[in-house]
């Protein structure tokens, strides 16, 4: 067996094992967070030289990664289950173990758990917040795997556990298309956008309030699938709903993309310490401001005044949705092209890969 530890060759390419979950498609049709992150990372790690085989779900792949799927088609309909996910990390593993890896990159929850028995090193992203059972799960991983985080504020509600860095999530920024020319005007007639799950986490309903308060017309778009968001969407939604409100649900990428395009800013009410926050750098890149209340990851993704306003009480967000109109479009995209690319999330990685405990500036990745 590999030694875990092992100081990679002089070779300036690996041969990645890139693992998600089997829930969705990478990239995604619609929601999916997780995958369509990996589907930036992968796609930058191939540019950058790196032979990528995706270990994923469904029949193909829009990624320029190798797809060796575990089963034919993603299992959406099971999320929430504990069976798939063990099925296909034990198809995986014995993938692995043929194909002759450097490295197995594991976005799933129980894959690392079996790095032990992985002949080559595992690099863990975790994706959720690491408290309660699932902190419990990473502390039990031990040193066979380097865990990394993808925001600071998610290591600050585990920060004991063995993390061995931070890598900011990215997405495309080549070929932007945002407002970057909108004026305060142009936006003044646009609705306000939540766009989430529904959820007490997200909190539509501090949404609908503050948008009635500020008197701005709402759209509410999300995923609504499984039963706990039915059933919040009907018992705390619905009754607050009224002509200033619009609901989407379950859009695909393109209604996604096209509703952050013309909002006049996202709406981001969390009531959860959100580890990152993939759609307020979606919204950014387009030249949409966020306004959003100061929890987890946000005061890492939003800069305050510039790209949006981040406030501490739910009564401030109503003047802020004004105030978002003046902000530049540019100015949010350009803090998206500096700090949240995929090229410089895939540098980021390339640290964690080869073992080096330096930390990079560029790839914002904090190596301890």
């Amino acid at each position: 067996m590999a030694s875990r530890s092992k100081a990679y060759d002089n070779r300036r390419w690996l041969r990645i094992a890139m693992v998600v979950p089997p829930w969705y498609e990478v990239p995604p049709p619609g929601y999916g967070g997780v995958e369509q992150v990996v589907a930036g990372l992968v796609d930058a790690l191939v540019d950058r030289g790196h032979d990528v085989t995706l270990f994923g779900a469904g029949a193909e792949t829009g990624t320029r990664a190798r797809l060796a799927a575990t089963v034919e088609e993603p299992q959406m309909e099971r999320l929430g289950e504990f069976l798939p996910e063990v099925v296909h990390v034990a198809r995986t593993n014995r993938m692995i173990e043929a194909g002759g890896f450097d490295i197995v990159h594991d976005h799933t929850v129980i894959g690392p758990l079996t790095a032990q028995r992985r002949s080559v090193p595992t690099v863990a992203t975790v994706h959720g917040n690491p408290v309660d059972e699932y902190g419990d799960v990473l502390r039990s991983l031990g040193p066979d795997v380097r865990l990394v985080a993808i925001s600071d504020a998610q290591r600050r509600l585990a920060p004991t556990l063995p993390w061995y860095g931070t890598v900011h999530n990215g997405m495309v920024v080549d070929d932007l298309a945002g407002r970057s020319t909108d004026t305060a005007a142009d936006r003044e007639g646009r609705p306000v956008l939540w766009l989430a799950r529904f959820s007490a986490e997200k909190a539509p309903e501090l949404a609908i309030e503050a948008c009635r308060a500020a008197r701005l017309p709402l759209v509410l778009a999300g995923k609504c699938v499984e039963p706990f968001e039915q059933e919040y969407f009907s018992e705390v939604v619905e009754p607050m709903l009224g002509p200033d409100v619009e609901v989407v649900l379950n859009p695909d990428r393109s209604t996604t993309a096209r509703l952050l395009l013309s909002a006049r800013c996202l709406i981001m009410p969390i009531q959860w310490d959100e580890p990152f926050g993939m759609v307020v750098i979606e919204a950014m890149a387009v030249g949409t401001p966020v306004v959003t209340l100061n929890r987890g990851a946000m005061p890492e993704l939003v800069q305050d005044g510039v790209t949006g306003f981040i406030r501490d009480d739910p009564g401030d967000l109503p003047q802020a949705l004004h105030d978002a109109a003046r902000l530049s479009g540019r100015a949010c995209q350009e803090h998206v092209s500096r700090n949240f690319s995929t090229a410089r999330m895939a540098e980021g990685y390339e640290l964690v890969y080869a073992d080096r405990r330096n930390a990079s500036p560029l790839a914002r990745a904090h190596i301890l």
